[in-house]
């Protein structure tokens, strides 16, 4: 199934900034991935199936598009759906300066309740890690982690970090670096433009 999943979403390579304020030399038009929904719900649907054994009550997606497959796999595994929404967050070292939350109205309904936060793809972890810490703080008790695709190893590291298990149905290598120790910065390569805020 990884190719389906690569199939779905432009790549490029060069020099980016992503959204954890790490640098990298790919990137992914995430906002295509659900262009097609239809070629998106098989893939949901494996994902569901092997995040049925942590009998999660609730799925958790981080908007946009993890929200998108969070619903369609909420869908398929009978059970509620919530989600989190961007928001900037000063950052001394301008990592992780965009966080998730939880939209006050549904923040109640979450306590007490065993969640699979489920994204589109994860790379640094961004949305997941910023979404995991509000659900931690709305009660809730998250079980799994899942997404489409997982980019290099930042997300397997902190998923094991935390004891919870990682469902991905694609992995693809892939190098992150904080801008001070960015190879493709010493080499003078200038960051380039792109829409969204990438993997």
């Amino acid at each position: 199934m990884q190719d389906q999943v690569l199939k779905l979403l432009s790549a490029r390579r060069g020099h980016f900034l992503f959204e954890s304020g790490h640098h990298g030399s790919l990137w992914l038009d995430l906002e295509l991935l659900c262009l097609r929904p239809q070629l998106v719900q098989p893939l949901a649907a494996e994902l569901a199936r092997r995040l049925a054994d942590v009998q999660a009550e609730v799925v958790c997606g981080p908007l946009v598009e993890g929200a998108f497959v969070g619903l369609m796999v909420a869908s398929k595994l009978d059970c509620s759906f919530a989600y989190t929404e961007r928001f900037a967050r000063p950052s001394p070292n301008g990592l992780f300066s965009v966080g998730y939350r939880v939209p006050e109205p549904l923040r109640s309904k979450l306590a007490g309740r065993r969640v699979a936060i489920v994204n589109d793809v994860i790379n640094a972890g961004s949305a997941v890690r910023s979404s995991l810490a509000d659900l931690d703080a709305c009660g809730a008790s998250v079980v799994a982690i899942g997404c489409l695709l997982v980019l290099g190893t930042a997300a397997f590291e902190f998923a094991a970090a935390r004891t919870i298990p990682l469902e991905t149905i694609a992995r693809l290598p892939s190098e992150l670096w904080e801008p001070a120790e960015c190879p493709l910065c010493a080499a003078g390569a200038p960051l380039q433009d792109v829409a969204g805020f990438g993997s």
